[in-house]
Formats: structure tokens, C-alpha cells, sequence
């Protein structure tokens, strides 16, 4: 398993580590309305699923913003979700007073159902790890960052040349 630090102390993630070239598995987290969300809603599309500990940080609040400005130059064939454990009002409160609109903000706080399929799930804390995700129209897993310390920031770059290398 990726090894993962959390304001530079250790910490210990549940389950799978997902790789490149692996199957995209299936999870169930809720939307801002409390309905279900699951993978299979966006097949057919490149999805950039980007996790963040908790959108009420600094970090999280940049990493969400960067990805819904990029949107815009990614295409209709792309849905950028931003999945933590923040619970689905604060998530709905946080991407109002931002101007979230090109991002869909998922909450995994009711059964860790994506951070265990894709082993983002921090024991200690409960909350989701840093990382990165892009599964193509396919459902393959295409890229992959597990931020190696989580209150750093990913590599936006790399994620978004991955995205758009399945959309041109």
C-alpha cells in the first residue's frame, strides 16, 4: 500500500490501492441532495476525480477551484467530482459561497464506499486522503496520484495532460 503522511505524521489507509491500468471500481457516495452517486452515472465520459480531506481547508478549497477552472477547457465529455467526507450540506453551503459550478462535490461520509474501493480512507481520522484519479470513457484507471503528503497539493498539471490525452 502507498505510504501517506498527514501534517507530516504516518497514517494508515483502508483499502485497495487502485492502479493504472486497473479496472475503475464501482462506489456509491451522496450527492449534495442526499441522492446516490456512483460511477456508473458518468460511463461514457472521462471522469478527473479529485479527493480531498475536507473542503473547509485551504488546500481542498484551492484544489476544487483549479479543477473547476479547467473545466472549461476540458470538454463535455469530461465530469470532475470532488469527493470527501464533508457532510453533502456543507459540501452544498462551501460550493455556493465559492461559485462551484463545473464541479460536482460528492460526500463518502456515510460509508466510506470510495475510500475503501480506491484505499483513500485515513483509519486515524476518517476523512479521505489527497489523490488523484482519471478513469476514461472505459472505466480504466488512466492516472494516479496519491499525494504523499496530504495537506500538500497534487500535481494539477499532470492530472488535467491526462485528462485532455483522452479527449483530443
Amino acid at each position: 500500500m502507498v505510504q501517506v503522511t498527514f501534517k507530516h505524521e504516518p497514517i494508515t489507509l483502508i483499502g485497495t490501492e487502485v492502479k493504472i491500468g486497473d479496472s475503475a471500481p464501482n462506489f456509491t457516495v451522496l450527492a449534495n441532495d442526499l441522492s446516490p452517486v456512483t460511477l456508473e452515472d458518468s460511463k461514457g465520459k472521462v471522469r478527473l476525480i479529485s479527493v480531498v480531506p475536507s473542503l473547509d481547508t485551504g488546500t481542498c478549497d484551492a484544489q476544487t477551484r483549479k479543477f473547476n477552472e479547467s473545466a472549461s477547457e476540458l470538454g463535455e465529455n469530461v465530469v470532475i467530482l470532488t469527493i470527501s467526507n464533508d457532510l453533502p450540506f456543507a459540501q452544498k453551503r462551501w460550493c455556493a459561497a465559492a461559485g462551484i459550478d463545473a464541479v460536482q462535490t460528492l460526500s463518502d461520509h456515510r460509508d466510506l464506499s470510495f475510500g475503501e474501493a480506491y484505499g483513500v480512507a485515513i483509519q486515524e481520522l476518517r476523512l479521505l486522503t489527497r489523490a488523484i484519479f482519471v478513469v476514461d470513457t472505459n472505466d480504466k484507471v488512466t492516472y494516479v496520484e496519491y499525494v504523499s503528503e496530504a495537506t500538500e497539493h497534487p500535481n494539477y498539471e499532470k492530472a488535467i495532460e491526462a485528462v485532455k490525452s483522452l479527449t483530443n
